[in-house]
This record gives C-alpha cells, sequence and structure tokens, in this order.
C-alpha cells in the first residue's frame, strides 16, 4: 500500500499529480515566490517539535493534483476525496483553483492554502496510532487519543446532526489540527503581506485558510446562475467550518474559557503522544475526576459483542 499510491491518485483520473517537492520546484522555475510555504514549513517545525513530533511528514509523501482534463475543475484544501491516508501515509491534495493548468490563477492563495494543507497533514501524521491484526488485515484501535475496539465499536459518538458543540474526539482532534495549521499559515500570510482577493470567493478561501471566517461567510449564499465545482467548493468549506472548526471553537470555550490556548496546545501534545494522563489530569483539575471519559466515552464502548 506504500509503495504504490495509484488507488488513491486513480480516484481522481482527470488530473495529473506530482509530489509536492516537484510542484514547488515548477513553480518556483516559472516565477512564483515559494518562500511564504518554506517559512511556514520551518515555523510549523519549530512548533510541532513542542508538540513531540520530531519528524515532518515527507514532501514526497504528499502529491498534488493539477493539469486536469475536467472542464471546470477547481480545487484546493475543499476538494471532494483527498486528505492523508494512514495506511499509505500518502497525503493527496489538489492545487487551489482552476486546474486546468499547471500554474495555479492565483499563485499566492494556492500557495498559503498548499500550507495549510500540508501543516495540517503533518499533524495527522505525527499523531499517535496503534494497529491490530484481525483476519490478516491491520485495522487501527488508536489514532492520537481517539480509540476504537478490534470488534467496531467507537470510544466517542458522532454528533446530532446541526449541533453547535462536539463530544466526539475526532471532530476535537481535527479541529485541533485545522487550528494550529490556520494560525501557521495566517502567520506566513502575514509576514509576506498575502491580502485577500476582492472576488467573494477569493475572498472566502483566504479567510478560510487563515482560519478568519466569520459567522456571516459561513452562512453565505453565493448567487450564481449555475452550481459549478466553484460553488460546490465553497459549500464545502461552510460545511467543514460549521462541522468542525466552529465546533472544536465551541468545545475550547466550554471547557478552557480563558485558557483557550492551554487546552488546545496540552491536547496537541496528547495527540502525537497518544496519552492522555497530562490533558485529562488539566480538564479534571478545572471540572472535576474523570472529565475526559465523562466527555468523550460513549456508554456502549465495552458493551459485549453478541455473536
Amino acid at each position: 500500500m506504500r509503495a504504490d499510491a495509484s488507488p488513491l491518485t486513480g480516484r481522481h483520473p482527470a488530473h495529473v499529480f506530482r509530489p509536492l517537492s516537484e510542484i514547488l520546484g515548477l513553480w518556483a522555475a516559472d516565477g512564483i515566490d515559494t518562500a511564504p510555504f518554506h517559512s511556514g514549513v520551518e515555523d510549523a517545525r519549530h512548533r510541532y517539535a513542542g508538540y513531540g513530533l520530531s519528524r515532518m511528514l515527507p514532501l514526497d509523501r504528499v502529491l498534488v493534483g493539477c493539469e486536469s482534463t475536467r472542464a471546470g475543475a477547481f480545487g484546493g484544501f475543499h476538494h471532494p476525496d483527498q486528505g492523508y491516508r494512514h495506511l499509505q501515509m500518502v497525503a493527496v491534495i489538489t492545487m487551489h483553483g482552476p486546474m486546468e493548468r499547471r500554474i495555479p490563477e492565483r499563485p499566492s492563495l494556492a500557495l498559503i492554502d498548499l500550507l495549510r494543507a500540508y501543516a495540517h497533514d503533518c499533524l495527522h501524521y505525527g499523531s499517535r496510532r496503534r494497529y491490530v491484526e484481525v483476519a490478516g488485515l491491520p485495522v487501527r484501535t488508536q489514532y492520537g487519543i481517539n480509540y476504537r475496539r478490534a470488534t467496531g465499536q467507537s470510544y466517542s459518538v458522532a454528533d446530532e446532526r446541526g449541533s453547535r458543540h462536539t463530544r466526539n474526539l475526532g471532530i476535537v482532534m481535527e479541529g485541533a489540527c485545522d487550528r494550529e495549521a490556520r494560525s501557521i499559515t495566517r502567520k506566513a500570510a502575514e509576514r509576506f503581506g498575502i491580502t485577500e482577493s476582492t472576488d467573494v470567493i477569493g475572498a472566502l478561501a483566504f479567510r478560510d485558510v487563515t482560519g478568519m471566517l466569520t459567522e456571516e461567510d459561513s452562512r453565505r449564499t453565493l448567487e450564481t446562475p449555475e452550481c459549478t465545482e466553484r460553488t460546490q467548493y465553497t459549500a464545502a468549506l461552510q460545511k467543514y467550518e460549521t462541522g468542525v472548526n466552529r465546533r472544536y471553537l465551541h468545545f475550547l470555550r466550554e471547557f478552557a474559557p480563558g485558557e483557550e490556548y492551554e487546552c488546545h496546545t496540552r491536547l496537541l501534545a496528547a495527540v502525537i503522544s497518544g496519552d492522555t494522563t497530562t490533558f485529562g489530569t488539566w480538564l479534571d483539575e478545572r471540572h472535576g475526576p474523570g472529565t475526559f471519559v465523562g466527555l468523550f466515552r460513549t456508554p456502549g464502548y465495552f458493551e459485549p459483542m453478541t455473536a
């Protein structure tokens, strides 16, 4: 699985995929300043070391899609069926903007979108994982601070549709990874003077990758005559914002008011190590014994499986 990523890229037959290192080299050769990406990666490397992550996702394990033969193809962080795949240890992402080309329409925006995706997937890559063999196949029983029994029971349950809060560890960890990635991206954008576009979709994309979307942005309806990949992308952006990032923000405000940063950093360190002891103690000091288990563990987690 790790030697051949074609089953993953094959789900996007219209796109041409190249390693991230090659994409950056091609863009630099065409006159695009890739310094914001490299600067952001160094910032991420320093931050992540503080959480216990000793190695970043290798650039050749990140495949970037572009030069699509599909008319109207539109890529970026919210393109469907992409992201980090833990069994293959490969991240599949796409160039932001119109994909029927090798060079992005808006190089600066595409570059920081790429930085957000890479910084995000490095945390997935570095999260603690445990596998067991079941019927000759690897089954993941731990990812970060989330668990699943080999028999299939999940440690935490899915949130109710439309919920503003979360008790799902998958959402919490995804939100933590993206909050960190967008903070790194925002810092890089500020350092290199990258600002938002004047058009609606470009402005939304910039606010998204830098973590500056407003409540109004997440509810905005685009006035377009027909459904295109651009409008689908924007809808996916808004769904992710409300379903992941807003819920995670609500979680921090709910259980760490005034200490959101401390809670966030302790949580990320736990995700990397796979050890909830320190984070759990921090929560217990504020909310009483057994807070982590009380918040997240579903009552049916240890129920026996019937034949």
